[in-house]
């Protein structure tokens, strides 16, 4: 089994509907996927036994300046998926975000099988309305389940978790707080924000009076709002992480395609991202540990892809359990992307990067922290602004 960025899998499918063979991309580049360390098989008992089939090493290329691997399109044989309103000829509309792979996977496939939740007369769909033509179907079946809802998180939750918490949950929960509501103040008002899954969801809690925001999430919506009321639950209402959520006025849907293509392209204008380690070249690596299970890639490496074009900043505790410092000279387990971190938060202090000369800059200190702290729990040189900041 090949593992792949999110993002790429989404656009080796569409590829090969499109009929394009293979496509240059920026995501993976200077990281396992381009090397092809990532063993696609071990032998029999796990990682202690070996490989059985080796990873796929990828032909780099350098274009206008910057790294990308080449990745060859997928073919499918056999397509099923879900759709919210289908016509008798198989026009297809989804609802919200359930678009999500189904309109690349229908394209691609050999053979597409549409469940449909509704099935219509042709004509009574709207063509402006039509999200995938009929012309990829090529059977249709009545659904006869109802949709479920995997993770059901509500608004009046966090509040009334946190308050059952233990002291040192609460204690950590606060630590992540803290953090969030620093990273809070790089987001401008208008600006388009992707949030990783963890401590980044606590950000716009924090932003402050006046800005608001577009949240972009990676299954398909622009415009993402609060959680819901029990009210307002839907299960075509997710995001990526599948949490149940809301949108705001004026936001759009689509699907996964478009929405990595967004964010490979640069339209973004800031990433949060928690991370597992960040070099002081502004490496990143927050997607797997050599030897421990690891369900896919997600969508990580295309958010980290373009970094001259969407500010991507690092949250996370400063060190890990044992005292172990996160922040390095080199990070040590496998890269999400090379130089491509510009700011890096945690609770004791904010650092800008500087990609190119490979270099950090203390620009900020938490309250009580001072710089010999941070200089001891830090795993490489940085500079220190002279007019530094704190909150």
């Amino acid at each position: 089994m090949e593992l792949v960025p999110q993002g790429t899998l989404a656009e080796r499918i569409r590829a090969h509907a499109a009929g394009i063979p293979a496509f240059f991309t920026p995501t993976g580049a200077s990281t396992a996927v381009e090397e092809g360390s990532i063993p696609q098989r071990y032998n029999e008992g796990g990682l202690a036994n070996g490989v059985a089939i080796p990873g796929i090493p990828k032909e780099a290329r350098e274009i206008n300046g910057r790294r990308y691997v080449l990745e060859p399109s997928i073919a499918g044989d056999v397509a099923f998926i879900r759709a919210w309103k289908v016509d008798e000829v198989g026009n297809c509309v989804f609802r919200y975000a359930s678009q999500n792979f189904s309109t690349v996977m229908a394209k691609n496939a050999k053979l597409t099988i549409v469940e449909a939740e509704n099935i219509v007369p042709a004509g009574s769909i709207s063509p402006n309305a039509i999200h995938l033509p009929g012309i990829y179907v090529d059977r249709i079946v009545t659904a006869t389940t109802e949709k479920t809802i995997e993770v059901v998180t509500l608004a009046q939750e966090s509040s009334a978790d946190e308050s059952a918490l233990s002291p040192e949950k609460a204690a950590a929960q606060a630590q992540r707080r803290y953090i969030a509501k620093r990273a809070a103040k790089e987001i401008k008002d208008g600006f388009y924000v992707n949030l990783g899954i963890g401590m980044p969801t606590l950000v716009p809690e924090y932003l402050e009076k006046g800005v608001s925001v577009w949240l972009q999430s990676e299954n398909g919506i622009l415009g993402m709002g609060p959680y819901p009321t029990k009210e307002q639950l839907d299960a075509d209402l997710i995001n990526a992480g599948k949490e149940t959520v809301t949108l705001v006025p004026g936001a759009s849907v689509f699907d996964s395609s478009e929405s990595f293509a967004m964010i490979r392209g640069g339209h973004i204008d800031v990433a949060i991202l928690g991370a597992m380690e960040v070099s002081q070249a502004g490496d990143i690596a927050n997607f797997m540990i050599p030897g421990k299970m690891l369900k896919g890639i997600g969508g990580a490496m295309d958010l980290v892809s373009n970094p001259e074009k969407t500010k991507v900043i690092v949250v996370m505790e400063h060190t890990a359990k044992g005292g172990r410092p996160k922040i390095l000279k080199q990070c040590a387990l496998p890269l999400t992307g090379a130089r491509t971190v510009s700011t890096i938060i945690t609770e004791l202090a904010v650092f800008d990067v500087d990609r190119v000369a490979g270099e950090l800059t203390l620009i900020d200190l938490a309250q009580g922290v001072t710089v010999e702290e941070v200089r001891a729990k830090t795993g490489c040189d940085f500079k220190v602004r002279s007019n530094l900041g704190t909150w």
